[in-house]
């Protein structure tokens, strides 16, 4: 596998693939460790995950100059990654026996309880966009329940990848535990299949969520799809448009916008329509693009040239649809991956910007009428991961948020994120199940009733 700085395209370094012999070797001593290790009370697995937190921290700014390096990310949002995955690990090693702990049920049994109980290995096929957060949120639940993990990452980010597994190394959890596997997506079938994966988590794309929700079923193999988004932010007519227009911008850029829970549709009310685009596109237009080594940097380059590629084909594909640019949609004359913040108005249904993810800094401004239409509209979408609603009625934008938008996590006047106290997943094409929260740590686990007589 072949790191490329996506600033340059200089080449970062070369990693050797694992051989079939190596893959099988890891996933052997996974299963091996898991079942050791699902035999020790969760007070004692937390400690791992206590350690490997305050390393987190301590190594923040070498992982991040790796994420710069491999993927493009700034530095001051990479410190920051390390922080969260810290911080879920954190959470997990605070409240885990808590989570875990077994319910009491009244039958016509004299004792009878609900046990979580660990099921093995889980196999966690992540992406490249958050390479620490991904697949700590994944690791640090499963962890904790009594599994051990496999990490199949994006192949553009080998060094992530094998520096997740030094971390947990170092951190002292059992030799073989959580094992990083350098190998392409043909293997992820296999894996699978393989008897000694007993579930699969995936973090991508629509069709790579189809395709591994499609082995694990075919295996009868419980998984979890955390897969795109097309986030809709309504903008109400009483909205602090000012607020708005720079949450809006702040959500649409992070991680350069690559991002499945970002802000990407913005469906704004007539009547403040007008101010909305001109503080919105002030917002964009001052986001300081450049380095992803730079202190001051907001904006680095995408993650690869064939990405940034498709998001430039998606905004043409748009204005020939007759969408309008605001801002940007040019491709700079500079080598790398590099794609300005682009900003697009009259977007309707049936243009790309409209129906399909943009993961780059592109916003696609979609005129309404009034708060039916905005929500309609929002939710005519084939996904359903993240929304948010502006509005100075907060009874309103909850009512909206909690009864109307059909997504797994909503906000009232500020952008959506994954946070470790909640669960965070999505419906219809943005997949199913949930990480995160006590929910997250009861996906990968045997929900056992116990009953003596």
């Amino acid at each position: 596998m072949r790191a490329i700085d996506p600033s340059s395209g200089a080449v970062v370094g070369d990693y050797p693939d694992h051989d079939d012999d190596a893959q099988e070797a890891r996933l052997q001593a996974a299963a091996r460790a898991a079942r050791a290790w699902a035999r020790r009370p969760p007070s004692e697995r937390a400690a791992p995950l206590r350690e490997v937190a305050r390393l987190l921290r301590a190594q923040a700014a070498p992982l991040a100059e790796l994420m710069a390096a491999e993927m493009g990310k700034p530095v001051t949002q990479g410190r920051a990654e390390a922080e969260k995955c810290a911080s879920a690990c954190d959470f997990y090693a605070e409240n885990g026996e808590r989570f875990l702990a077994p319910e009491p049920a009244a039958t016509d049994f004299s004792k009878s309880y609900v046990a979580f109980e660990p099921l093995g290995v889980v196999l966690a096929v992540m992406p490249w966009n958050f390479p620490l957060w991904q697949a700590f949120r994944a690791a640090a639940p499963a962890l904790m329940a009594g599994n051990g993990m496999v990490l199949k990452h994006a192949s553009n980010v080998p060094g992530c990848s094998l520096a997740i597994e030094r971390l947990w190394r170092e951190a002292g959890l059992p030799e073989g535990l959580f094992a990083s596997l350098l190998v392409g997506a043909s293997k992820v079938e296999g894996i699978i299949a393989h008897p000694c994966v007993a579930a699969a988590t995936l973090t991508g794309s629509v069709a790579a969520g189809r395709s591994v929700g499609e082995a694990a079923g075919r295996n009868l193999k419980k998984s979890v799809l955390e897969l795109g988004g097309s986030d809709a932010y309504l903008i109400l007519d009483d909205a602090d448009v000012a607020l708005a227009a720079r949450v809006c911008a702040q959500s649409r850029l992070i991680n350069g916008g690559q991002s499945c829970i970002a802000a990407k549709r913005f469906l704004v009310v007539d009547d403040v329509r007008g101010e909305f685009e001109r503080r919105f596109v002030e917002e964009m237009a001052r986001a300081r693009v450049g380095d992803p080594r730079a202190e001051d940097t907001q904006v680095g380059p995408l993650a690869r040239v064939d990405l940034r590629d498709e998001v430039h084909d998606q905004v043409e594909r748009s204005v020939a649809a007759g969408a309008r640019l605001l801002l940007g949609g040019e491709v700079p004359r500079r080598t790398g991956a590099w794609y300005p913040p682009t900003v697009l108005t009259g977007v309707r249904r049936g243009m790309a910007a409209a129906d399909e993810e943009i993961f780059g800094p592109v916003a696609a401004v979609m005129p309404v009428r009034d708060e039916a239409e905005a929500v309609a509209v929002a939710n005519d979408s084939a996904f359903g991961l993240g929304a948010a609603v502006f509005t100075r009625d907060l009874a309103r934008g909850e009512r909206i948020a909690r009864h109307e938008l059909q997504a797994g996590c909503c906000a009232v006047n500020d952008f959506v994120r994954s946070d470790p106290r909640l669960p965070f997943g999505g419906v219809r094409d943005s997949g199913y199940g949930r990480e995160l929260g006590v929910f997250g740590i009861r996906e990968f686990v045997n929900v056992k009733a116990v009953c003596v007589r």
